[in-house]
């Protein structure tokens, strides 16, 4: 009888074939994923008309942006994105 690798039926035969954790769905190492990743979000906000802006806040400010997103039930981005359409409307 042939050993197949796929056949798991006979464990017998894979008693000394050592299997951890989950197999490797991607070959990539996880750091060439987050950039991959990264770019294909940032393509994607692209072609939705999307521009990305950063800034620098103190953690004061961080706290109650993320406290009033989780209270309004949006995202921070989207909260943020409405303080400056009020602001700029006015």
């Amino acid at each position: 009888m042939a050993k197949e690798t796929s056949d798991r039926t006979t464990i017998d035969l894979f008693a000394t074939e050592k299997r951890r954790g989950r197999p490797r769905s991607n070959p990539l190492p996880r750091d060439q994923q987050l950039k991959i990743n990264k770019r294909n979000q940032i393509q994607r906000d692209r072609a939705n008309g999307l521009k990305r802006i950063e800034l620098k806040v103190s953690q004061d400010l961080y706290d109650a942006l993320n406290e009033q997103a989780v209270a309004s039930n949006i995202s921070r981005s989207q909260l943020i994105e409405s303080i400056l359409q009020k602001q700029v409307s006015n």
